[in-house]
């Protein structure tokens, strides 16, 4: 059997962080099957009182609801946007050397929330959403693991490319 040989010139890039966005997904789709199987509908189940709660409900938008209410069409507009966003962060991914961990380990969150919320709508019609987080009488809009790695991934996306922006 021959032995593949490098492409000369050729660097390692970060598709090795995909690895990452699968266990998101895992770790997502993972969380929905228990919140799906175990957790009563638009009930609060205390986790830390006053606090964080169980709360399963479902978004048939994107963040904060946006287009829940678009009458069905907007489920196939965010499996695209996801998809092509997906996508260009892979390719990103690819063109990344891959120890440049502050531009592959924000890509590589993006696309494994980005990709778990996909599979909700595909299999559901709707996001499963069951972390909420209050304080008194605020309610900050229920989220899941994969909504937490996109908001992860994109604060990192921000955060290092402003610092990066700043070599001397």
């Amino acid at each position: 059997m021959a032995a593949v040989e490098a492409t000369p010139g050729a660097k390692p890039n970060a598709l090795v962080w995909l690895a990452l966005s699968a266990v998101v997904i895992v770790l997502d789709q993972l969380s929905k099957a228990w919140v799906l199987s175990s957790l009563p509908e638009y009930t609060a189940v205390p986790v830390i009182e006053g606090f964080w709660n169980w709360y399963r409900t479902y978004n048939t938008g994107a963040a904060f609801s946006f287009l829940s209410d678009a009458g069905g069409w907007q489920k196939y507009f965010f499996v695209v946007l996801a998809a092509g966003i997906s996508g260009l962060l892979g390719y990103w991914l690819w063109r990344t050397p891959r120890g440049d961990w502050k531009t592959a380990l924000p890509y590589a969150l993006v696309i494994g929330g980005a990709i778990g919320n996909v599979v909700d709508r595909l299999l559901h019609g709707h996001v499963v959403d069951f972390i909420q987080w209050h304080w008194q009488d605020w309610y900050w809009p229920a989220f899941n693991i994969a909504d937490a790695a996109i908001v992860g991934g994109a604060i990192g996306i921000a955060l290092f490319g402003l610092l990066s922006g700043r070599k001397a």
